[in-house]
């Protein structure tokens, strides 16, 4: 028995039905039937004759030998296919426990579906707990009193628990005629039972409610959602990673499996570590974005772990070394003849870094200037021997760059430098370090983003009203709302000399770090506006109604929104979401009046957010087209009230009037030609 209990007196036969009384005669019954099964003898001897009499009883078919293990302490159990009878005496709850954990390992090993694990057992909390928890997945579990005769009642109260194999993972609550209103031989053992009964059907009942219950690894390890060792396309469930006895750390994990099987993976399996920092973004935080990660790390089985406070300042080799044997657990296959599970992380490829400035703002938040040069840079700069480039990084996205610029030598350091070729040494030593960074500045005829290239592209689509305000000398009015670094009005400044940019940005020390670090300059063509972007919208388009008067402008208008969001969980990182909502739409239409360009750059991994943009702007404007950039997450969407200004029946020579008017090389027909219309 588990726990403290009486010496059996019956000795158990195997034989189905056969119950063997102390003369040695046979009495027929059930080994199904809880009321008629006995527990085995703790006598060695009977032990000895139980397994020389087992493989000769009618209708057996034994799959491991009866066992008996005797250290001080005794407990006996018979196992074939079909069913199995564990009985117990004298266990203690920590070796005791060790003693059933392999007993129940090899009943769950040796039984096959449909086949009975029969425990007798004084219900110990200890006992009853791993019962509870190990049978919880693909077992149905029945427990009930044993009657004992009134003559012969003892102190305490003992149980048979009934479970039998079935399909793995299914969770069922427990069946039990126990009842409070009863009578028992120890009432306080008996509620003790009912109520951790109750207490698991609780949570059975969760598990099997649908909803995305947090697991443990050894939930899973159990059968919770099925055989870890297999493959099962599209599945997908959140867990708990690690316990305190068994690693350092706990952590928040989501289990993956690849949607399509193919023969392409890299890994059969991989951990892909998220940093607290972008826990909350949409790719690592909705199950959709978590789908991209798997298809982009081209892994059968992706295990991502997302690291949160308490791994804070831990260096990345105690992480894994931490992950390996618990992920180890989770590998599919045969692990022995697997490659070893390999951990990754989004990573920006940097070989070198120099942070210029960190700054923080209650608007952006922390916000870094760095200067870079990447792994794979290519390239000559003269006595420079790697392309470098200058960052502006917003920590809400620190996945991502918000702005990236080339950075050149300036030739008026050039001139300096020749001045002072004939300066003492020491006098050199002290210019050496601040004169290297002096002697660089920002290119602006250079685009760092391939979708800046891609609304410049866009542009073919008015490329004839560009002309015409060019030849004559007419300005065309363009709205950025969204600052970053600069780059890219100061590129369009120069790219296009006739166009009249006004600049909307919401914090002021991203100007602020635009003019210090990137070289943005204001004048007469390039002004910046402090405050919301929405807003200014909104009062020119009340600004224009007072001054009209009814009557049309014949002048073309470009608008171009180019912010990112601060709500990454949203799936839409570009624009925030409310400038693609249906009020804003309808001003930027009133704002460009009777033609010209809308312009958004939309950053969304999520089609269906993507989708509901599209879907909005369609009800709004009569023309939509879209530019898709080759792996890049941004999307440029262009479109007008109108048809008034474009040039979309000959784009071929659209693009050639665009290349005409350009100050500075872009690749028009590579990006004209992923131009599509959305109908």
């Amino acid at each position: 028995m588990l726990g403290r209990g009486r010496r059996p007196r019956r000795s158990w036969c195997p034989r189905a039905g056969a119950r063997r009384s102390r003369s040695g005669s046979t009495t027929r019954g059930s080994a199904a039937s809880p009321t008629s099964t006995s527990p085995a003898s703790s006598s060695p001897t009977c032990s000895a004759a139980t397994r020389a009499r087992g493989p000769r009883c009618a209708g057996a078919s034994w799959t491991s030998p009866a066992c008996s293990l005797r250290m001080g302490r005794l407990m006996s159990f018979l196992i074939r296919e079909d069913w199995m009878l564990l009985w117990s005496q004298g266990l203690g709850q920590n070796w005791g426990q060790n003693i059933l954990m392999r007993c129940l390992l090899q009943a769950k090993r040796v039984l096959k579906s449909g086949g009975k694990f029969v425990c007798l057992t004084l219900a110990e909390s200890h006992v009853l707990a791993l019962l509870l928890s190990e049978f919880r997945f693909g077992w149905d579990m029945n427990i009930q009193a044993i009657a004992s005769e009134s003559s012969k009642k003892s102190a305490f109260q003992t149980f048979m628990v009934v479970m039998v194999k079935g399909k793995m993972g299914a969770v069922q609550t427990i069946k039990s005629s126990l009842d409070q209103s009863a009578e028992y031989c120890n009432m306080k053992q008996a509620t003790a039972v009912i109520r951790a009964l109750g207490n698991e059907n609780i949570v059975r009942e969760s598990y099997s409610s649908g909803v995305d219950v947090l697991l443990s690894l050894r939930d899973l390890q159990l059968g919770a959602i099925g055989d870890l060792k297999v493959i099962v396309p599209g599945r997908r469930r959140q867990f708990i990673l690690g316990e305190q006895e068994t690693s350092l750390y706990c952590y928040k994990a989501v289990l993956l499996d690849a949607k399509k099987q193919t023969e392409t993976f890299v890994y059969h399996c991989g951990v892909f570590i998220v940093p607290k920092a972008r826990a909350q973004e949409w790719l690592f935080a909705s199950a959709e974005g978590q789908w991209h990660v798997v298809e982009s790390a081209k892994a059968a089985r992706l295990i991502m772990v997302f690291l949160d406070s308490r791994h804070a300042n831990i260096d990345m080799d105690i992480i894994k070394k931490d992950l390996s044997p618990l992920v180890k657990d989770l590998e599919p296959g045969n692990p022995e003849e697997e490659a070893p599970i390999p951990f990754m992380m989004a990573g920006d490829g940097v070989k070198q870094r120099d942070i210029l400035q960190e700054a923080t703002s209650e608007l952006t938040g922390p916000m870094v200037v760095e200067d870079v040069v990447y792994e794979n840079a290519d390239g000559d700069q003269g006595s420079m021997p790697e392309k470098m480039f200058r960052r502006l990084i917003f920590g809400r996205s620190s996945g991502l760059v918000q702005s990236e610029a080339l950075l050149i030598r300036d030739p008026h350091s050039d001139e300096t430098d020749k001045k002072n070729k004939n300066a003492s040494a020491t006098s050199k030593k002290r210019r050496s370090k601040k004169g290297s960074k002096n002697s660089l500045r920002v290119d602006h005829s250079f685009l760092g983003s391939s979708y800046h290239s891609g609304i410049i592209s866009g542009l073919s689509l008015v490329a004839s009203a560009l002309g015409a305000a060019s030849t004559s000398g007419e300005k065309v009015s363009t709205t950025v709302i969204g600052l970053g670094a600069g780059c890219f009005p100061m590129f369009l400044r120069g790219c296009l000399p006739f166009v009249d940019i006004e600049v909307v940005e919401l914090d002021p020390l991203v100007a602020e770090l635009a003019k210090k670090y990137f070289g943005f300059s204001v004048d007469e063509q390039l002004k910046v506006h402090l405050g919301d972007g929405i807003k200014f919208v909104e009062d020119s388009v009340a600004a224009n109604h007072s001054v009209s008067n009814g009557s049309g402008s014949n002048a073309i208008k470009i608008l171009i929104i180019d912010v990112d969001s601060s709500d990454l969980s949203s799936g839409l990182s570009c624009p925030p979401e409310n400038f693609v909502e249906d009020p804003f739409l309808q001003k930027a239409k009133e704002f460009l009046s009777e033609g010209g360009l809308f312009i958004i750059n939309l950053v969304s991994r999520s089609s269906s957010v993507r989708e509901m943009v599209v879907s909005r702007l369609r009800a709004v404007f009569e023309h939509l087209y879209s530019l898709q950039l080759e792996e890049d997450i941004n999307e440029v969407l262009f479109a007008s009230p109108s048809e008034r200004y474009l040039d979309v029946n000959n784009l071929d020579a659209a693009v050639t009037k665009l290349k005409d008017l350009l100050k500075f090389p872009v690749d028009v027909e590579s990006d004209i030609k992923k131009l599509q219309r959305l109908q």
